[in-house]
């Protein structure tokens, strides 16, 4: 395609993309979730060489403990997929698992699965990188000028409208992560997809959170999430009785409840003080899934368009959904992931969705919100 537009309604990176914390892995729950993890790590692994710039991947290794036996059947069939699918996962006993994370406390796990090809981005080059490959690949970016509807041709779209003005075309990707629901109204279209809280934090820097005594962990029961980070520890998380909507300051009040558990399973941080804290807002879909299929209006679907969301897993699937809808919207199909049920037509009229959420995402509200 020669001529490309990317509409962004505020400025480029000026969500959530850079301010994320970067975690990166391929040890989804389910099958489409695995593709596109695997495809957006090795994206991120050689994207130097693809483009000239990266995103500062470096591959840490990420471990998933487990607290119960739930956890280890639970993850042992997860792992058999895994590996199908082809990712270099395997299962470690409670003390392989604590050799791998000294900085954890002992004797806490049931073992868990771990991964070492997967790893972490620097957000800010993320985004800086992508704004690179955006200008030197001739896309036309128009920052400040909003998506307000689609002009369409019988069943197929002919153009968008925007707030500054009409651009005729007939391939349209509709996209907007945390406001994927509003987009989806100016289309005329319900798309099911919310917005919420996302915290994050870096201690300060200690001997003990050195980055060989920390590899990446994902506490899936609490939402926790960990990695190294100046010297620190990065840690997220997400409060899944929380309203969804846009929230971007920081809960303290969430974080002096969360930060007990992390001060179990990481011991030295409960005497650590505080380097950076922020909050952001994310998106994600009902079913922790992505969104891969054409606007659907109450006329059906309209021809040339492709809705993409990420489900909450920005950094992780990213390349992958991106891709993805590249092929669809180019050519009507994708080879890198089956995209028959990913569609807005799995959703029912209350945004409930007839498939399995993965069981490997944050903790994310069970509604996409009004």
């Amino acid at each position: 395609m020669r001529d490309v537009v990317l509409l962004e309604q505020r400025t480029l990176g000026s969500g959530a993309s850079s301010r994320a914390a970067g975690m990166v892995r391929a040890q989804g729950g389910t099958e489409p979730a695995i593709r596109l993890g695997l495809y957006s790590r090795d994206f991120y692994a050689g994207q130097q060489e693809r483009l000239g710039i990266d995103s500062g991947f470096v591959a840490q290794g990420y471990s998933m403990p487990c607290f119960s036996e739930r956890e280890v059947a639970e993850t042992h069939a997860r792992i058999e997929l895994q590996q199908r699918l082809g990712l270099d996962v395997r299962w470690v006993g409670p003390d392989e698992l604590d050799d791998l994370n000294p900085a954890m406390a002992r004797g806490r796990t049931k073992g868990g699965s771990y991964a070492p090809g997967d790893g972490y981005i620097d957000p800010p080059r993320n985004v800086l990188a992508y704004t690179a490959a955006l200008f030197t690949a001739g896309v036309h970016v128009v920052e400040h000028t909003s998506f307000t509807g689609l002009r369409l041709a019988g069943s197929r779209v002919a153009g968008v409208s925007t707030t500054s003005g009409a651009i005729a075309t007939e391939r349209v990707v509709l996209t907007g992560g945390p406001t994927l629901a509003a987009v989806g109204r100016a289309a005329g279209c319900r798309i099911p997809a919310g917005g919420a809280r996302h915290q994050v934090v870096v201690t300060e820097a200690h001997p003990d959170l050195a980055a060989d005594r920390l590899p990446m962990v994902f506490d899936v029961a609490s939402g926790i999430y960990w990695r190294p980070e100046e010297g620190g520890v990065l840690w997220g998380m997400s409060n899944p009785d929380e309203k969804p909507g846009e929230a971007t300051e920081f809960d303290w009040g969430y974080y002096d409840r969360v930060r007990t558990r992390m001060a179990e399973l990481v011991p030295v941080t409960a005497e650590l003080g505080l380097r950076k804290a922020w909050a952001a807002t994310i998106d994600y879909t009902p079913d922790h899934l992505p969104i891969l299929g054409p606007a659907v209006t109450v006329d059906g679907p309209v021809d040339g368009t492709v809705v993409a969301a990420a489900g909450g897993h920005g950094m992780m699937w990213g390349p992958g959904v991106s891709r993805a809808a590249a092929d669809l919207a180019v050519d009507g199909r994708t080879d890198l992931v089956d995209v028959t049920d990913l569609g807005l037509d799995r959703f029912d009229e209350h945004g409930r969705s007839r498939l399995a959420p993965d069981p490997i995402a944050l903790p994310f509200p069970e509604s996409a919100g009004s």
